[in-house]
C-alpha cells in the first residue's frame, strides 16, 4: 500500500520554481531543490519526475500564477489605463523592492532552455500568447466602452504590452531604478493615447 503524500504539491512547486528562477536551470542542482523543499531525491522524483519536468511543471505554475494576477488587474472595474498603471507600478514596486531583480522567470527560461527544448519553448509560447489574449480582450472592451480611440488596434497593442513588460523586467534585472522604471511604464501608458 502507498503512502499517503506528507507535502503540499503546490508549496513544493514554488519553491523548486523560486530555485530554478534564481539560479537557471543549468546551475540548478537536484541537492538544491532538495534542499529547497525538504524532500528527499526519491520523492521529488516519484512526485514529480526528473529534473526537466520540474522546470517544466513550475513553469506552468508560474504561468498560472502570473496570468492570474494579470486577468484580475484588468477586470477591475475601472477604466483599462488605470488598470494597466496599476499593473506597471505593482510590477516597479517588485522589481525594486528586490524580488524583481530576478526578471521574469518566462524570459529567463526563455533565454536559457527554450532554444533547446521544445516543451518548454511551447510553455513559454503559452504564456505569452495568454498574457497577449487578456490584454487584447481588456483593449477590446476599453475600445468599447470609448476609452480607447476607435482607430486603435487592440491585437497590436496588445502584443507591445506583452513585451514591452517583458522589456520593463529586464531592465529592471539590469538597473532597479525606480525613477528609470517609471519613466519606462509611463512611456507604455502612452501607447493608449492613439
Amino acid at each position: 500500500m502507498a503512502r499517503p503524500r506528507e507535502f503540499d504539491p503546490e508549496n513544493v512547486l514554488d519553491r523548486v520554481m523560486q530555485v530554478f528562477w534564481a539560479k537557471g536551470y543549468e546551475a540548478t542542482s537536484l541537492d538544491d531543490l532538495c534542499d529547497a523543499t525538504g524532500l528527499s531525491r526519491s520523492s521529488l522524483y516519484g512526485a514529480f519526475g526528473d529534473k526537466r519536468q520540474l522546470l517544466l511543471q513550475s513553469l506552468d505554475y508560474y504561468i498560472d500564477r502570473g496570468t492570474s494576477r494579470i486577468a484580475a488587474a484588468l477586470s477591475r472595474p475601472i477604466p483599462v489605463r488605470e488598470a494597466l498603471a496599476g499593473l506597471l507600478g505593482e510590477l516597479v514596486d517588485t522589481i525594486v523592492a528586490g524580488p524583481g531583480r530576478r526578471g521574469c522567470f518566462i524570459g529567463n527560461c526563455a533565454a536559457e532552455v527554450a532554444r533547446h527544448d521544445r516543451q518548454a519553448m511551447t510553455r513559454v509560447q503559452r504564456a505569452l500568447l495568454r498574457n497577449e489574449t487578456l490584454f487584447r480582450e481588456a483593449l477590446e472592451t476599453a475600445q468599447g466602452r470609448g476609452e480607447l480611440s476607435a482607430s486603435a488596434d487592440p491585437q497590436a497593442l496588445a502584443r507591445f504590452l506583452t513585451s514591452a513588460l517583458q522589456g520593463l523586467r529586464l531592465v529592471g534585472k539590469a538597473n532597479p531604478d525606480r525613477a528609470v522604471l517609471t519613466d519606462i511604464a509611463s512611456v507604455i501608458l502612452r501607447c493608449l493615447d492613439n
